[in-house]
């Protein structure tokens, strides 16, 4: 799968400055800012357990954006063809090292720090009701979009959006204001299950904070064909290459044509 495929799969754009949710005049200063912001929310160390093998997937497709958006020939070309040389990327390379090469490297404080100041702040504000009008009121979709602990944070995230429907900010979307118990109660146990289903996996493996290279690797060098056929199982679960989209799309959102890869 290339680039602007997985930008379609994780981030619901082909488009790299759509993704970065940046303008296309915008300046160097100004792609490296919201590389450091998107990497922050999605970063493989700050989300939890359930969602960590998509958040580190997302992560290399966010360093792989910047390496175009940052390169001043890549970037032309791409503005000018809106492709980009699948030969040219590297996902199997260590996009932490790249990070780490721009930014300092993020701590357990710094996350910290970024939850707090972003909970209940304009930006998480902006961000919801941008989720709640893409996804017509949808909460599943809503929650699927958010950073934090999902299960955690629902009713205060209803309650936000409830109020911008009071304020007339935003239209009141059936889906929302009219959602059953059994949706909510569904949406709940699916989260719990996926959540137990990964520390199992996890368990069953030996793993700990392992990335998918890492759980690719270790069915590379596994003699158990009972371990290999598990472990394509968890591939195509969570992003390998027999999988398809998992994220959510929003309900107005349709794919647009493939883009063919640049020669």
């Amino acid at each position: 799968m290339g680039l602007l495929q997985l930008c379609e799969k994780y981030f619901n754009t082909s488009n790299l400055y759509e993704v970065f949710q940046i303008p296309e005049k915008a300046t160097e200063k100004e792609v490296k800012k919201a590389y450091h912001k998107l990497s922050l929310k999605i970063h493989p160390d700050r989300v939890s357990e359930d969602e960590k093998l998509e958040a580190t997937e997302k992560f290399k497709v966010l360093g792989a954006v910047h390496a175009i958006l940052n390169d001043k020939e890549k970037r032309a070309i791409y503005d000018e063809t809106k492709c980009v040389d699948d030969d040219d990327l590297s996902f199997e390379r260590d996009w932490s090292v790249y990070w780490r090469g721009l930014f300092k490297t993020v701590t357990e404080e710094d996350i910290i720090a970024y939850e707090k100041k972003y909970i209940g702040s304009q930006e998480e504000k902006d961000d919801l009701k941008s989720s709640y009008l893409k996804g017509k009121g949808d909460m599943d979709y809503i929650l699927d979009q958010y950073q934090f602990d999902r299960l955690e944070h629902e009713s205060r995230i209803k309650e936000i959006l409830t109020e911008m429907i009071e304020s007339e900010e935003i239209p009141a979307y059936k889906k929302f204001t009219n959602e059953s118990n059994k949706k909510r109660q569904k949406r709940t146990a699916k989260i719990k299950k996926e959540a137990k289903e990964a520390e199992e996996l996890k368990s069953e493996l030996g793993l700990g904070k392992n990335s998918l290279e890492e759980m690719i690797k270790q069915r590379q060098q596994s003699r158990s064909i009972e371990m290999d056929s598990l472990i394509d199982d968890i591939a195509a679960k969570y992003g390998g290459k027999k999988t398809k989209a998992t994220k959510r799309k929003a309900p107005s959102e349709a794919k647009g044509p493939k883009r063919k890869r640049k020669n």
